[in-house]
């Protein structure tokens, strides 16, 4: 692969930026609380700008901190029921600011603690099923109103009362009944022990379906149709504004602030308003932040943060240095398939689809060869590498397809290495276990008489440099992918689209928006979609992959609560009796690092989805209106902007006076 990708984006950016660069326009320290999260003191000495410049929503731009949206336009800016298909993005600032859940993440710790919550659930004496947690006091709704234990057990009892609601489905799974003991006190009985309850109804990664409602509000509602769309706020801010046509969404801190689990917990966020915009294209983007018209960005490419970095030299990304970005993102990417898709549901396409993948040229081509690669169904964060992709090397050197093949090759990290030299890359890893803990412990062999191999085993046949599938017809496969959002699935399916063709399928990728993209997931309206199922954040990851349990199957067309790819067989059947085992088991347990262990090697053998990298975050900021944004240096969390813990961000965020 030749360093013409790179350069020609390169390239195409700089003259973009010349273009219009005569329109460009030109804290508090902290102390470790009980919680565990970063206390912002209360200054009264806040810097204030002179300079009078506005924000296009009629904000001043000194007190407003903007977000790029992750999703990018909103189809429809009135529908903030999170319940149903199709509504605001939870990204657009939704949970971000004003939605709170029962448990938080930690994700430096790899620990919950509680939000909405004040204490984690604890299992009532003598009754193993019933389990009981506080609610912080003193909570209020934006309106005034109480935000207590009637809220909670008015959420529950609504999702198991409404088979319309596809998270409905999850709480009537675990939960039979849900009350409020009195005003600070809920009661929740379940089917089944559930020592994971906190995991399984609160964030471990993003977010979580149980987005706790107004029951004052909700009650005279019916919650598979009503739009909500001026929503309440259990958060620091309120939706102030909206654009009709879904490119941006202004929040505005609310006066109460202390009244809610952030002012509780943390302190008092620094920005008054917190603009949440879609600015259009990278290029729009990069542009933006050049000219400090964006404090966070969301998902830019490296050559793009390569431009930044040059043109606006306020602006930081995670690293100082190679590789630049986050690695630790609890989320991989690869390319799901619709398993009751007859042809996709044949284990040995998809593992001849793997085999059809050059992984260098995709890595490559995909983000200029810096992502860390995954043969496994769980992310290859430092934490589950140390857990499971290094121990399990000598497994998948081991392991073989049905006729003898041994599929693995550990060569990957060496060679992407070689080849990121050749093109005068700097700071690449120098010994060895720095490049596989850089680069990943490597990934499938490319191997296209291998895959051609699977492919006549099942009825399929080429002429002409074009696969035919068994009934004789011209194989032509569809990839979905985000369009202007998610940047690197975005490139993958591109990537992978080019290794594909080449083999001789006729391989289309089509990219659609955010509510169009999720919708088709859920529904099965795909054959292959640039997805990213396979997430884990700490070492019992058990509760990240139930989603792949049987019990979630449901016909094409119907929206699935959770296993969207629709799996089934022997093989998931196995899955599924090892999940049902390890949701009863606590995370402590010896037994479970060998549960999940063996669940990854189911997985390996069936790929339903096959992971290929780590996420790999390019989501700078840039430092002329506000500091303190976390970073390497300054880790007290992630750069995860578009999760729900953001609002516990805020406070940390103080105005440059700019």
């Amino acid at each position: 692969m030749k360093k013409s990708i790179l350069k020609k984006a390169q390239s195409a950016l700089l003259i973009f930026c010349m273009l219009f660069s005569l329109t460009a326009c030109g804290g508090a320290e902290s102390t470790s609380s009980e919680s565990g999260k970063s206390e912002a003191s209360d200054s009264d000495s806040k810097p204030v700008s002179t300079d009078g410049k506005m924000t296009d929503v009629g904000t001043p731009r000194s007190e407003t901190l903007i977000v790029d949206i992750l999703s990018g336009r909103i189809a429809n800016p009135d529908l903030y029921n999170p319940y149903v298909p199709g509504n605001v993005p939870m990204d657009a600032g939704v949970h971000q600011l004003i939605h709170g859940y029962l448990w938080e993440i930690d994700t430096v710790k790899g620990e919950q603690y509680p939000d909405l919550a004040a204490t984690m659930p604890e299992q009532v004496e003598g009754k193993e099923n019933t389990y009981t947690f506080k609610m912080k006091e003193n909570l209020k709704w934006s309106d005034g109103e109480a935000l207590d234990a009637h809220d909670v057990a008015f959420t529950f009892n609504m999702l198991l009362e409404s088979k319309e609601l596809a998270f409905g489905a999850v709480v009537r799974e675990t939960v039979v009944s849900c009350q409020a003991l009195d005003d600070l006190t809920v009661e929740i009985v379940t089917h089944n022990p559930e020592p994971k309850l906190s995991q399984k109804f609160g964030v471990t990664i993003f977010g979580n379906g149980l987005c706790i409602v107004p029951e004052h509000v909700w009650k005279n509602e019916n919650p598979a149709t009503f739009t909500d769309s001026n929503p309440l706020s259990s958060g620091p801010y309120i939706l102030k504004d909206k654009d009709p046509q879904g490119y941006w969404f202004l929040y505005e801190k609310r006066e109460d602030w202390k009244n809610t689990a952030v002012g509780q917990t943390v302190g008092e966020p620094g920005p008054k308003y917190i603009l949440f915009k879609s600015f259009g294209t990278e290029e729009k983007r990069i542009m933006a932040a050049i000219s400090n018209e964006i404090d966070v960005l969301q998902d830019i490419t490296p050559e793009s943060w390569e431009i930044l970095r040059k043109k606006n030299t306020e602006s930081m990304a995670w690293y100082s240095g190679f590789p630049y970005a986050d690695t630790n993102d609890p989320c991989e990417r690869g390319i799901g398939f619709n398993c009751s898709d007859p042809i996709y549901g044949n284990v040995n396409v998809r593992w001849a689809l793997a085999l059809a993948t050059d992984i260098k040229s995709v890595s490559l081509a995909t983000f200029s060869g810096m992502l860390r690669v995954s043969p496994l169904q769980l992310p290859p964060t430092d934490v589950l590498m140390d857990t499971y992709h290094k121990p399990m090397v000598d497994w998948l050197k081991a392991f073989t397809l049905e006729d003898g093949y041994k599929p693995f090759d550990d060569s990957y990290a060496k060679e992407i290495v070689e080849v990121l030299k050749q093109q005068g890359m700097e700071g690449l890893p120098e010994t060895e276990q720095d490049i596989i803990d850089v680069f990943g412990v490597g990934w499938w062999k490319y191997d296209v008489e291998q895959a051609a191999k699977m492919l006549n085993k099942e009825g399929f046949t080429k002429k002409d440099d074009t696969w035919y599938k068994p009934d004789g017809s011209v194989w032509e496969m569809s990839i979905l992918a985000p369009a202007d959002f998610e940047i690197q699935s975005m490139r993958l399916a591109f990537a992978v689209a080019d290794s594909w063709n080449k083999f001789g399928i006729k391989v289309t990728v089509v990219q659609q928006d955010a509510a169009t993209f999720w919708n088709n997931e859920a529904t099965g309206n795909f054959e292959a979609g640039s997805y990213w199922p396979a997430c884990g954040i700490m070492p019992d990851s058990s509760v990240n992959m139930e989603h792949w349990n049987s019990k979630y199957i449901v016909p094409t067309g119907e929206q699935a609560p959770g296993n969207r790819y629709r799996w089934g067989g022997e093989t998931n059947d196995k899955v599924t009796e090892k999940l049902n085992e390890l949701m009863q088991l606590p995370s402590d347990d010896p037994k479970v690092i060998d549960g999940v262990t063996e669940i990854c090697k189911l997985f390996v053998e069936e790929l339903p989805f096959i992971p290929m990298f780590g996420t790999s975050k390019f989501v700078p900021v840039t430092t002329h209106y506000w500091t303190g944004f976390q970073t390497a240096e300054n880790d007290f969390e992630g750069p995860w902007w578009w999760w729900s813990q953001f609002k516990y961000y805020t406070p940390h965020l103080k105005p440059t006076g700019n």
